[in-house]
């Protein structure tokens, strides 16, 4: 069963070939799984300061290297679900991206659902119910008046 206080991530970015992509990360276990992920010069992702960006490099289990990339920090309550977050920013191919959500993945989040990360920040109040519904809207928007 899946609970809000379940760790998730998700590939943030549309799909296809890109300059970047973004893992997002959201949940109790957030900075751990960066730390578990992520290697940059210290301090690890877990001790920065919210809201900075850090390049490093996206590994494995055993230290070899998935991507170069960067790390952006928030700290709960200050991001969009209202909970730690965590996005990778690394390269925009498709093999490289799903290796690097694999990862995520591997280190203790699971796949988020369609839509989880704004019903979160629905349900931990940062968005009302026209707000979350407003997301959904400007995502399937395909003209400037939609």
């Amino acid at each position: 069963m899946q609970t809000i206080t379940d760790t998730i991530a998700a590939i943030a970015t549309a799909p296809g070939e890109g300059g970047i992509s973004v893992i997002r990360i959201s949940g109790p276990q957030a900075l751990r799984v960066a730390n578990a992920v992520f290697r940059c010069c210290p301090p690890r992702p877990s001790q920065r300061a919210p809201f900075t960006f850090s390049p490093g490099h996206v590994v494995e289990a055993d230290g070899s290297v998935i991507d170069e990339a960067l790390v952006l920090i928030f700290h709960a309550p200050r991001s969009f679900t209202r909970e730690d977050v965590v996005e990778l920013q690394g390269h925009g191919g498709p093999a490289v991206t799903r290796r690097v959500l694999q990862r995520v993945l591997q280190a203790g989040a699971r796949p988020a659902d369609p839509g989880e990360f704004t019903r979160r920040a629905f349900l931990n109040g940062r968005l009302d119910l026209v707000q979350a519904e407003a997301v959904l809207d400007l995502i399937r928007a395909r003209t400037d008046r939609a």
